[in-house]
């Protein structure tokens, strides 16, 4: 059903203080005036309080600092010089990130746009034709005449936002650009987040690729000793086909170990914004990355107000807030001043004369009068967009408690754990080192110093990646907390604050 719009059009304003009352109708404004959403009362992310420290392993423990927020550059606690050209050539050349900029860009273009509605809009015309004229469309029996006509005009409009509906539509701009804000932190963030992780992953497999190197010849020389046994008949020959069936398990290991790291090798160049043949990613050894011992642990409160993809929720909200006001003035009339002034000729040489001139100037009221409820369905609609906009946000913040949570007991799992491999690679050096003794002192055979060397390497291999999982948890909370952009906003380098 289409809907039936009245026009009215006014005389004049000829009294000051009538057109002093259509700007005093300006300030009313329909709809929510939106506020952010009350921070949680909670104190901790885990049920009861959240641990203190973690236990020391290998000498370092972690402290959590509650109410400290993390700094901007985290990534430099870690205390790798690599690592931090890395992410300054990410910062600089990924694509992703340059994409986030350009949509920022975007927003903040529609916002600027979207204030000239608040100034009066001036056009000007000129136009020239040739017509011919009936004068029986005036039941005139006259013959029609030909004659060019030339035209210049000018028209000023200026729109009386009376109940607010432009500036509710502008407040939705605006929370679209703090969205895309929000994003582009975002992205800071994850590109951080993802080169560290994705170096801690290559240092790894490194070592990882090394020790099972190392393994794989240890267990060719017991495969050959052993093999010399049988053959002597000191052994079983099917203690010969154990070792090579493990021998064959350990080099078939080799491979995908090998693929991982060419993966994480191609993925930081990704991230770093190159071509994997076109660039050579640092090798950064697993011990050359400090773990910070000293960790922020922000209030669940201050939480919502700094990390990205809560705020961008909450701009999210903002914005369906802002269109429900938008939804509400279009049920009610709408005001526009115009005027407009011209000239008209048949030729050029009279296009300046007195008589030549034309003009108008008045109010316009434009008010629906039936539309078939939908004017209203969609002030509806507006409010349901709102309510589940507010659901979104509260489940994007339990979603984050939850990872910080989650990110807090890792890091004390991790470190019980790390302290017990590293207590089982204590264990293993202790053996080998009594079996080299019992060797060199003629009690032991080479294949017990083989054995325990083999062992060493395999309890090596747990710690290396006990280190890396506490490494990357450790970075897993840097992001969850929102990674302290606003102690030095990336933003800023696009130009905007």
């Amino acid at each position: 059903m289409q809907q039936n719009v009245l026009t009215i059009r006014l005389l004049p304003i000829k009294r000051p203080g009538a057109l002093t009352l259509c700007w005093a109708l300006t300030a009313c404004t329909l709809g929510p005036d939106f506020a952010p959403p009350a921070p949680p009362a909670s104190v901790h992310y885990n049920r009861g309080q959240d641990p203190a420290e973690t236990v020391a392993a290998e000498g370092q423990s972690q402290r959590f600092e509650a109410g400290v927020a993390p700094v901007a550059n985290w990534w430099k606690l870690y205390h790798s010089a690599e690592l931090d050209a890395v992410v300054a050539t990410g910062f600089a050349n990924n694509p992703t990130l340059e994409a986030a900029q350009a949509s920022l860009r975007q927003s903040y273009d529609n916002l600027q746009a979207g204030y000239g509605i608040f100034y009066p809009q001036a056009s000007a015309d000129i136009g020239a034709a040739r017509q011919k004229f009936s004068p029986a469309r005036f039941g005139s029996p006259a013959p029609g005449s030909i004659f060019n006509l030339i035209t210049l005009s000018a028209s000023v409009s200026y729109a009386l936002d009376v109940f607010g509906g432009e500036h509710r539509a502008i407040e939705n701009l605006q929370s679209q650009a703090d969205g895309q804000r929000a994003i582009l932190q975002g992205t800071y963030l994850a590109l951080s987040g993802n080169i560290v992780n994705t170096i801690v992953a290559m240092a790894a497999y490194r070592d990882e690729i090394m020790h099972t190197e190392q393994l794989i010849a240890l267990q060719k020389d017991e495969i050959a000793i052993t093999g010399k046994q049988a053959k002597a008949g000191i052994v079983s020959y099917q203690n010969v086909l154990s070792l090579r069936s493990q021998l064959a398990s350990l080099e078939a290991s080799l491979p995908p170990l090998r693929q991982k790291l060419i993966q994480s090798e191609h993925l930081l160049a990704t991230l770093a914004g190159h071509a994997p043949s076109e660039w050579q990613p640092p090798e950064v050894a697993m011990n050359s990355l400090t773990l910070p011992d000293k960790l922020p642990l922000s209030l669940p409160s201050a939480l919502v107000r700094q990390r990205p993809d809560i705020l961008a929720a909450e701009a999210g909200l903002h914005g369906a807030s802002a269109n429900i006001g938008v939804a509400s003035a279009a049920q009610f009339p709408s005001f526009t001043l115009n005027g407009s002034y011209g000239q008209n000729s048949t030729s050029m040489n009279g296009i300046f004369g007195s008589n030549s001139n034309f003009w108008n100037i008045g109010p316009n009221i434009t008010a629906p009068l039936f539309d078939g409820g939908t004017l209203s369905a969609r002030k509806q609609a507006a409010m349901d967009a709102y309510r589940q906009s507010q659901a979104f946000y509260r489940q994007t913040v339990l979603a984050a408690f939850a990872q910080v949570a989650d990110t807090v007991r890792a890091l004390e799992h991790d470190a019980q754990t790390l302290l017990a491999t590293s207590r089982a690679v204590e264990a293993a050096e202790e053996s080998l080192h009594l079996a080299q003794t019992n060797y060199r002192a003629g009690t032991v055979n080479y294949l017990q110093v083989l054995a325990a060397d083999i062992q060493l390497h395999q309890t090596k291999i747990g710690d290396l990646q006990a280190q890396a999982q506490r490494l990357q948890d450790t970075t897993a909370l840097f992001v969850a907390l929102g990674g302290g952009w606003w102690s030095a906003d990336p933003v800023a380098a696009v130009g905007m604050k």
